[in-house]
C-alpha cells in the first residue's frame, strides 16, 4: 500500500487546517522543502501537496517550492489546489510531478475534467470531498446537493487514473478516516481510491492495509505527523508490509 505524506503550502510554511478551515490553522517550522527531504531521508516514495495559496487565488503560486521538490529529491508527488485550467495542468505536468489533482473545477465543469484527462493520460487524480455524503467545493465553503456517489457514475469512463476521497468532517480532526465511506466509493470507482481525512494514529495505517483488495491504492497522512502521534520511523515500516 502507498503513503502519502501530506505537506501543505500556505505563505511558503507548511501549514494544517482543520476541516479545511483557514481560521484554524497550525504553522510548523520545518520549511515545505526541508519537510520533502525529511520524508524521502525515511524511505517515502511518494508525497501529497496542497497549495492552499493557489486553492484561494486559482493559480500556481508555489509552484517554485513544488519544482524545487521535484528536482531535489526522488518522489512521486501528487498535488492539488486551485488548478483550474488547462495551462495549470500543464505547468504542473512540465516541472515533473507525478499526478495532478482536479476537485472543485472538474466537479463543477466535467468537460474540463474530461479534455485534462484526454489531454494528460495517466496524470489526473480526481479529488473529491464529502460532507454527509454530498460533495463539496471552493474550499469546501459550498456544499452541493450532488452525491458523491452520482457523480462518481457520470464520470467513471473519463479516463481519471486516480481518485482522492476526502471527509470534510474528519479532515484534521484526527478522528480517524471514514473508512466504511471509502470503500462504498472505491467499489463503484473504475480507478484506484486514496484515503484523506482524520488519520490519527498507526492503526488506521493497519486497518488501511487490510483494504488492498478493495481498490484502496494508499492513505494520505498530515497532521498526524506533524503533531508527533505517528512516528515516521513507525509510519516507513507499514510501505509494502
Amino acid at each position: 500500500m502507498k503513503i502519502f505524506p501530506a505537506i501543505d503550502i500556505k505563505d511558503k510554511r507548511c501549514v494544517r487546517l482543520i476541516k479545511g478551515d483557514f481560521n484554524k490553522k497550525t504553522e510548523y517550522k520545518t520549511s515545505p522543502i526541508d519537510q520533502a527531504g525529511k520524508y524521502k531521508d525515511h524511505g517515502f516514495k511518494n508525497l501529497h501537496i496542497v497549495d492552499l495559496d493557489g486553492a484561494l487565488t486559482g493559480n500556481t503560486v508555489n509552484l517554485d517550492i513544488i519544482q524545487a521538490i521535484v528536482n531535489k529529491y526522488d518522489l512521486k508527488i501528487e498535488v492539488g489546489g486551485g488548478i483550474r485550467s488547462i495551462d495549470s495542468i500543464k505547468k504542473y505536468v512540465d516541472s515533473g510531478v507525478e499526478k495532478v489533482i482536479l476537485g472543485s473545477a472538474a466537479i463543477k465543469n466535467k468537460e474540463f475534467l474530461k479534455e485534462a484527462c484526454t489531454k494528460f493520460k495517466n496524470k489526473i487524480a480526481l479529488g473529491l470531498d464529502a460532507k454527509n455524503g454530498n460533495l463539496s467545493v471552493s474550499g469546501w465553503k459550498e456544499n452541493l446537493n450532488t452525491k458523491t456517489s452520482d457523480f462518481l457514475k457520470e464520470v467513471n469512463d473519463f479516463g481519471v487514473s486516480r481518485l482522492i476521497y476526502t471527509d470534510i468532517n474528519r479532515d484534521g480532526t484526527k478522528a480517524s478516516p471514514n473508512f466504511d465511506e471509502t470503500v462504498k466509493i472505491a467499489e463503484m470507482s473504475k480507478f484506484p481510491v486514496i484515503i484523506s481525512g482524520g488519520v490519527s494514529s498507526i492503526n488506521d495505517i493497519k486497518k488501511a492495509r487490510k483494504l488492498n483488495d478493495k481498490n484502496i491504492e494508499g492513505i494520505i497522512v498530515g497532521k498526524a505527523i506533524y503533531d508527533g502521534d505517528i512516528k515516521l520511523d513507525e509510519l516507513v515500516k507499514e510501505l509494502d508490509a
